[in-house]
C-alpha cells in the first residue's frame, strides 16, 4: 500500500483546509485509515481515522466538531477537511493505512505517507 498526502498549506486562524491522500496498492474494507499529525517539538499524535469500509470513524478530543474524515473507494482517496482551525493545528499531518487489527487511535499502522505541511497564523 502506497500513500500519497497533499492540500497542506498555510492557512489564518479560523480557516479551512482539505487534505487529500491518494491510496494505491491493494487494500480491504477491513483496513483502518488514519490521520495523523507531528507538531515541532512534539510527538505524533493520532488526529482522525476511518474504516475502508465507512461504518465507523474516530476522532481525536482536539479536533472533534472541526474536523471531518471521509473516504472516496473510487478514487481511492481519503479526506480530511479542517474547519475552524487554530494555530495549535500547526503540524506534518501523516495519512497512515492499517490491515483493521489494531486499535484505530493507537500509532500501530503500517504504512505512511509523507506528510504535508499545516500552519495555521493567528
Amino acid at each position: 500500500v502506497q500513500l500519497q498526502a497533499s492540500g497542506g498549506g498555510l492557512v489564518q486562524a479560523g480557516g479551512s483546509l482539505r487534505l487529500s491522500c491518494a491510496v494505491s496498492g491493494r487494500t480491504f474494507s477491513s483496513y483502518i485509515m488514519g490521520w495523523f499529525r507531528q507538531a515541532p517539538g512534539k510527538e505524533r499524535e493520532f488526529v482522525a481515522a476511518i474504516r475502508w469500509s465507512g461504518r465507523s470513524t474516530y476522532y481525536a478530543d482536539s479536533v472533534k466538531g472541526r474536523f471531518t474524515i471521509a473516504r472516496d473507494n473510487a478514487k481511492p482517496t481519503v479526506y480530511l477537511q479542517m474547519n475552524s482551525l487554530k494555530p495549535e493545528d500547526t503540524a506534518v499531518y501523516y495519512c497512515a493505512a492499517q490491515p483493521g487489527l489494531a486499535s484505530p487511535v493507537g500509532n500501530e499502522y503500517d504504512y505512511w505517507g509523507q506528510g504535508t505541511l499545516v500552519t495555521v497564523s493567528s
